[in-house]
């Protein structure tokens, strides 16, 4: 970090901007403080909690990259140097580390933490579908329900909670995640677990309308297709997460033996934090050149920034597209300021910025289990495009994610494990 070239500091818990910084990028100096395999797509966690790749697999297999011993950081304050913190999350968590390091330029990718909305015993009692250790819990907490649902003397009323699966959240997620859930039920569980073939079941809780970002017709097969695979829907609000129920706002009591998370992101505590100007919705503001004003040399990319209000723009939601269009960008602006002589700190006051950052969206897509999948290209949920359902798109679906893993390795990991899993089924023998 003492060399001549310019440095550039990452505050990381994705692998947008790294695996996208490309060959141009030796004109300066990357320093990363913090960059944590523990986040991964949810895609990846769905997989890695159901199908029978290791968790491992979800966290590398868009980066290609060792992971650094460092699995989150904390920034007290943006300044130069930086104060950092380690932080580790989940079993065997380790003593912090307090370090500092100087940056030239740095950049926030903080990410977003699972929204709650204030909802009591959500964060005690659920599983989110946001980190590694997610899956590696949502994958123990079934198969150890599975096994104690098979101890003697352990009631039917008892066996119907321990194996009512309970989805919060109708969005891509929530849906992927039911619907893999059920195929996993019916391909798999049953086969092996005799005795819980009139017992384990799933349920998907949704305030509003599944999909609500999707057309209407999709919206429409995707509610056929769950409820034919043995997905049970509920529209309703979430108000009290108890050890064993969940209850409604319309008093309803629900029990469960797992339940899943999935209702949206927000900022996260340390975004929350830093004193600088805040986006709607709380996030980093921003502004067309993906720069916080408030602060010289310091731009945030991905969920943790939105555009201010004074741009005109709106915030952007929260996908991973958005965050590899805004890392290529930055990533190309950073090495064009480095170029230009704008590389030192405070060095590039002068220098044109050029073009400012414009997303285009290129569409959603979402699986809903028995090899089936929505594919939705408009440009929004107003505009016309192309929407199409079906075994095609679950085949466009799956091609699409493989083409984002970087590197033939990953990708041909990915795919064998694919292959295996349709062969054989999924392993449901580990905890």
């Amino acid at each position: 970090m003492l060399g001549s070239r310019p440095r550039r500091g990452m505050r990381s818990r994705g692998w947008w901007f790294w695996a996208r910084d490309g060959p141009d990028a030796d004109s300066l100096k990357i320093s990363i403080p913090a960059f944590t395999t523990s986040f991964a797509s949810p895609p990846g966690i769905t997989w890695s909690s159901l199908h029978c790749w290791p968790p491992r697999a979800s966290a590398l297999w868009n980066s290609g990259l060792l992971p650094n011993p460092l699995e989150g950081s904390n920034l007290p304050f943006l300044g130069n140097p930086v104060n950092c913190e380690t932080v580790t999350d989940g079993a065997g968590t380790l003593e912090p580390w307090n370090f500092t390091i100087a940056y030239d330029k740095l950049v926030i990718a903080a990410g977003a933490e699972a929204s709650t909305f204030g909802i009591r015993g959500v964060k005690e009692h659920a599983i989110f579908l946001r980190e590694v250790h997610h899956a590696q819990e949502i994958r123990r907490k079934l198969l150890l329900n599975l096994m104690i649902s098979d101890v003697p003397g352990v009631s039917d009323e008892e066996k119907r909670r321990l194996l009512h699966c309970v989805v919060v959240g109708g969005g891509p997620t929530g849906v992927e995640f039911s619907g893999e859930l059920s195929d996993f039920i019916t391909r798999d569980v049953r086969q092996r677990y005799a005795h819980v073939k009139d017992y384990i079941r799933v349920t998907l809780i949704e305030a509003n309308e599944i999909l609500s970002s999707f057309d209407d017709r999709l919206r429409i097969y995707a509610t056929k297709q769950l409820i034919k695979s043995g997905v049970r829907l509920v529209r309703g609000i979430v108000k009290d997460v108890q050890p064993e129920k969940i209850v409604l706002s319309d008093g309803t009591d629900v029990p469960y033996g797992l339940l899943v998370w999935s209702t949206g992101v927000g900022p996260s505590p340390f975004v929350k934090s830093l004193d600088v100007p805040k986006s709607p919705g709380g996030r980093i503001g921003v502004d067309e050149w993906l720069r916080v004003p408030a602060v010289q040399d310091v731009f945030a990319i991905g969920d943790c920034c939105g555009f201010l209000e004074s741009t005109g723009k709106p915030v952007l939601p929260a996908l991973a597209q958005v965050a590899e269009r805004q890392g290529k960008y930055l990533a190309q602006e950073l090495n064009r300021i480095g170029k230009a002589g704008g590389g030192r700190a405070n060095a590039a006051m002068e220098i044109d910025l050029g073009s400012p950052f414009v997303y285009r969206h290129l569409g959603s897509m979402a699986t809903i289990g028995r090899y089936k999948a929505l594919v939705d290209l408009r440009q929004s949920k107003e505009a016309r495009g192309l929407s199409v359902a079906g075994f095609g798109s679950w085949f466009v679906w799956r091609s699409a994610y493989l083409t984002r893993v970087i590197s033939w390795r990953n990708r041909f990991y990915v795919a064998i494990n694919w292959l295996t899993t349709l062969v054989f089924g999924r392993d449901i023998s580990r905890i």
